[in-house]
């Protein structure tokens, strides 16, 4: 079994079910399996500190399921166009991973929430990206072959899965978005899997 890092960061719980639905689409491919991670809060004045283990939900990453995994898909709610601090800091800690080339070659999405209809999906799927070009991976968009895409009239683009989660982060994902994130799933365990041949 390969496994896909669903590694990712939620505030409102949003960006959390997006991280389930893709998960769910990496599991309806033959010979994948999801491996769902999260990263705790931080502090804007000093670290913040949580308990070694999360109460409920996906465990915390640690930098062995980056080496272990042979893909990854990394979900943030947007911070002002941008990943939100928790997820950043996390890859900050990455730089061991980045000297070795650890994941250089292996496939990635991204994925994202905004409380606003355009309150930087795009720029956030994209600045999410970049750590990933740094340590080599490939990424994987949804290709236009996905009819939700066309019909979607709140989230999802090109460049990844997005969802538009009202002012209070309470509005549901629609299902054009849902199929978009299990689409984004299964894209990505399918090329992980060729890849690895």
């Amino acid at each position: 079994m390969r496994e896909i890092l669903v590694l990712y960061y939620s505030h409102t719980g949003s960006v959390k079910e997006m991280a389930q639905l893709v998960a769910r689409g990496v599991e309806q491919v033959r010979g994948a399996q999801a491996r769902v991670r999260t990263v705790p809060k931080v502090s804007a004045v000093c670290e913040s500190v949580e308990p070694a283990a999360p109460e409920s939900g996906a465990p915390y990453a640690e930098l062995k399921d980056l080496v272990e995994c042979a893909g990854l898909a990394l979900g943030s709610p947007t911070r002002f166009g941008n990943m939100a601090a928790p997820l950043k800091y996390f890859w900050d800690s990455t730089g061991e991973l980045w000297l070795k080339g650890t994941l250089a070659g292996k496939p990635a999405a991204v994925f994202t929430s905004t409380g606003s209809m355009h309150g930087g999906q795009e720029t956030t799927l994209v600045s999410m990206m970049l750590p990933l070009l740094h340590h080599g991976m490939l990424i994987v968009g949804v290709p236009y072959t996905e009819a939700d895409l066309f019909a979607t009239r709140s989230g999802g683009t090109p460049y990844g899965p997005s969802h538009h989660a009202g002012a209070a982060g309470g509005e549901p994902l629609t299902e054009h978005e849902r199929r978009i994130c299990m689409a984004t799933g299964r894209r990505l365990a399918e090329v992980a899997l060729r890849l690895a041949q």
